[in-house]
């Protein structure tokens, strides 16, 4: 599988993304700067976490604007998978590739601490190792993980089986519960919590391993 991670000024989470894509593919990712306008033939690309530009502005809203998005655009419209975690699902949605808007936290608390996630669907490339309805438990850590769409935006997420992830409980105040997307092709996720953090178990839980080495077999 040929991965790329796409890093930002302010990107924190590259190596752990790094690390968990390689334990699964057992080759190493490609690692590109934003301000690159090109890509390679790629079956995924991924998008960290972390604090692109200092979440100036709004969380993404300025690495949305780096030269490298329109070729992100470019692949995923050609069908390309591409994950966008924490700060990256930030950027997808400020650069346009998924519906919605992240927000502030309810409570406006910097929340990060194991949370439980039920997989809302397996139709997916990302979520076809689970089970739909499987309860996993990932990491987060984020201050602006409040997911916000209209009530016809949600409708239409939730008739075309586009939420790949929700949260058992109320967490940040998301519409739905929503923890994760998928795009209308389905080749697009993005997610508030951090999957590449639990792969190992020192990190407390293995239940994000289901989602690489789903990639790894379908697009290996």
């Amino acid at each position: 599988m040929r991965a790329a991670i796409i890093t930002f000024p302010g990107s924190n989470r590259e190596v752990d993304l790094a690390r968990a894509l390689e334990a699964a593919t057992g080759h190493r990712p490609l690692s590109v700067w934003h301000k690159e306008s090109e890509l390679p033939d790629l079956d995924l690309i991924a998008l960290p976490g972390g604090f692109s530009y200092g979440d100036y502005l709004r969380c993404g809203a300025v690495a949305a604007r780096s030269p490298i998005m329109t070729e992100i655009a470019r692949q995923a419209g050609r069908g390309v998978a591409v994950i966008g975690i924490c700060n990256g699902f930030q950027i997808l949605t400020e650069a346009g590739l998924l519906p919605g808007v992240l927000m502030r936290n309810k409570g406006l608390a910097f929340l990060c601490k194991p949370v439980t996630l039920e997989v809302a669907t397996r139709q997916s490339v990302f979520t076809s190792g689970y089970e739909a309805g499987q309860e996993v438990v990932f990491p987060v850590a984020h201050h602006d993980g409040n997911y916000t769409i209209d009530a016809e935006g949600q409708k239409r997420l939730e008739d075309e089986d586009r939420v790949a992830f929700r949260y058992k409980g109320e967490l940040n105040g998301s519409v739905g519960r929503i923890a994760g997307i998928l795009s209308t092709g389905r080749n697009v996720l993005g997610l508030m919590p951090h999957p590449e953090d639990a792969t190992e178990p020192l990190q407390g839980s293995i239940d994000g391993k289901p989602l690489f080495a789903s990639l790894a077999a379908a697009l290996g």
